[in-house]
């Protein structure tokens, strides 16, 4: 099993939900969360006084797949995700040693 997590612009939340959807994926964890990378922010004008914005706001996204979906999980992601501008994210894949749904106590790949 994998966890991957995404960290995409917020405005393409419902079109990687909706691919993710179509890849099979079947549930997933959305935080609104503040950061920047390459992008460093920006200045704005408010009221006259211009003043910089160091953290974007940002949309991430875990969801826990198997094996087999782990590729087709990845590129529903970068599909929808993608505008080829600077800031469109990254995408992090790490390794789930075990997984337990609570309310049956199915583990594993039958907790997914």
């Amino acid at each position: 099993m994998k966890k991957i997590e995404a960290i995409i612009k917020p405005f393409k939340l419902d079109d990687v939900r909706e691919n993710l959807s179509e890849a099979g994926i079947s549930g997933l964890t959305v935080t609104e969360v503040k950061g920047f990378g390459r992008q460093k922010g920006h200045t704005e004008l408010y009221r006259g006084a211009e003043y910089k914005v160091d953290f974007l706001p940002k949309v991430k996204i875990e969801i826990v797949v198997t094996d087999d979906q782990l590729d087709r999980s990845i590129e529903a992601i970068k599909s929808a995700a993608k505008t080829g501008k600077i800031g469109d994210g990254k995408i992090f894949v790490t390794n789930v040693e075990r997984a337990i749904r609570i309310r049956t106590g199915e583990e594993n790949d039958e907790a997914i």
